[in-house]
């Protein structure tokens, strides 16, 4: 019972941190839907079981996305899930093309624990990029996102094969969406 009840509290925390943000895709959905997605993968494709990289799917944005900090999830959730998600936390001070190089440079290190959480962060933003893009986000910048977002995955390796299968038949699927993605065409002058 224990277990049920730290998804919830965590559900709820992340709810309620992310509660007035939106994805940047189109449809600008509620942000609670991706970690919520990201965790579903991790345990329903991914099989992954351990509650604590379960609640840390759920939190892993929170730090990075909102003023929450690593104590105060360590205080609510414990060392262990504020240890997971300070895995999967970029820092923000530094420059965006810094933290993509790093996320590549770090994948291969991560622990056993997050790489599925990362796996699964990985399809739910490929999976994004190629189906509900920012509006204000080229073909070429979607084509250029699942580039780093191969590479990234190519560190995570060996980690979990279903989620790697699943990241690889998305992957595939958002190539062959923007291949055929019309080319921009100039406007008359």
């Amino acid at each position: 019972m224990a277990d049920v009840a730290l998804l919830v509290k965590a559900a709820h925390f992340a709810a309620g941190r992310h509660r007035f943000q939106r994805r940047k895709g189109e449809d600008g959905s509620p942000y609670i839907n991706h970690p919520l997605e990201v965790a579903d993968l991790v345990a329903n494709v991914g099989g992954v079981t351990d509650v604590r990289v379960l609640a840390a799917a759920i939190l892993h944005d929170t730090v990075e996305d909102t003023p929450t900090t690593l104590e105060e999830l360590e205080t609510l959730f414990g060392s262990d899930v504020s240890a997971l998600v300070a895995e999967l936390t970029d820092d923000k001070r530094l420059p965006k093309h810094e933290r993509k190089r790093l996320q590549i440079e770090h994948a291969p290190h991560l622990s056993d624990a997050v790489k599925p959480v990362k796996l699964a962060d990985k399809i739910c933003n490929v999976r994004d990029v190629t189906n509900n893009p920012p509006v204000d986000w080229s073909v070429e910048r979607r084509k250029e996102y699942l580039s780093w977002a191969e590479q990234v995955v190519a560190g995570l390796r060996g980690a979990n094969r279903h989620l790697e299968e699943r990241f690889d038949v998305v992957l595939q699927d958002g190539l062959t969406a923007l291949r055929r993605e019309p080319a921009p065409t100039e406007e008359p002058t």
